[in-house]
């Protein structure tokens, strides 16, 4: 089978497109026939060695697909079925960048009935991620406000639709050309994250504070966000992997306030699999949106990893 590898950690020039032996799959493991796979930022992390994770080689990349099963053990699952997983290329598991790919059962799910690839491509790691960090790890509540800085990308725009379709107030921040789109996901305020004014404008539009700050910029200006926290405010990192912010302690630990690390990557397959049902409902109920591009052949796998460290902003999609 053709797949997208690498053989060492390093730039995008260090993944090969080439022929691979299919995957054997084990007894738990389901086989599938990959039609579209996504680029994410933690898959970059991966590739580069920047993220600590067993990559056994020749290691395929990619965290998420959509395709169909092609041979199963797995009750549950039978050849033929529409399927798509979000948690492949990571803890010594082979990625999704390849014709096939021997997908854990635990860790794959149904597609809904007339939701196509491209629509669910997309989606399946940003609101997956959006989910657990808003609910799981931000115990985000109804009536609450929050602050998502970098709106205007995958996991952005969907931690704001989440955020807004819980009933919360969500105050955006994000590029000017992003702001009509992230008001479309739901934004009630929308700012630019490069306005000299921008801390008085956030802290104007938070009333009594933000009861959840997410900055998915990786900026992670905490004097700004701890001053701008309500009694008991949380913020959860998840980006911003090299950075170092000063961090105000009387002022965080006087309010009750914390911050919380979160990564997808830590999820359980339990909690995977709960996102993954608000995934499908949002998915087959056609409440989910996103920006991809038109999709790329799989051989351009290394090019793409280029446009996602140079700023995509829009979901990168390729073809298998």
């Amino acid at each position: 089978m053709r797949a997208a590898y690498i053989t060492e950690h390093g730039t995008p020039d260090v993944i090969r497109y080439a022929d691979l032996p299919v995957p054997t799959p084990g007894p738990t493991d389901v086989l599938v026939k990959v039609d579209m796979v996504s680029v994410n930022h933690v898959d970059t992390f991966v590739r580069s060695g920047a993220y600590a994770t067993s990559t056994p080689f020749p290691f395929v990349i990619g965290r998420d697909l959509v395709g169909t099963v092609a041979g199963s053990s797995v009750a549950r699952f039978a050849p033929g079925d529409r399927v798509w997983s979000n948690s492949l290329g990571h803890a010594g598991r082979q990625g999704s960048f390849a014709e096939y790919a021997a997908v854990p059962h635990d860790r794959l799910y149904h597609l809904p009935d007339g939701v196509d690839a491209e629509l669910a491509a997309p989606l399946l790691h940003t609101a997956a991620t959006a989910h657990l960090a808003l609910f799981r790890t931000g115990s985000l509540a109804p009536g609450e406000t929050v602050l998502i800085a970098g709106a205007g990308g995958g996991v952005g725009s969907a931690l704001v639709q989440l955020a807004a379709a819980a009933g919360a107030r969500v105050v955006a921040t994000c590029s000017p050309t992003d702001f009509e789109w992230c008001e479309t996901c739901g934004a009630e305020q929308v700012f630019d994250y490069a306005d000299p004014e921008l801390n008085t404008r956030l802290r104007e539009a938070a009333g009594d504070g933000y009861d959840l700050w997410i900055d998915n910029s990786g900026r992670h200006d905490l004097q700004t966000a701890v001053a701008a926290l309500a009694h008991g405010g949380r913020i959860i990192a998840l980006a911003g992997m090299t950075a170092r912010p000063e961090l105000p302690i009387g002022a965080l630990y006087t309010k009750d306030a914390s911050i919380r690390g979160f990564a997808i990557s830590n999820a359980s397959t339990a909690e995977l699999a709960d996102a993954a049902r608000l995934v499908n409902h949002l998915l087959s109920t056609k409440r989910l949106v996103s920006r991809a591009r038109s999709p790329i052949p799989l051989s351009q796998a290394a090019e793409a990893h280029r446009q996602m460290e140079a700023g995509a902003r829009d979901r990168i999609l390729l073809t298998v």
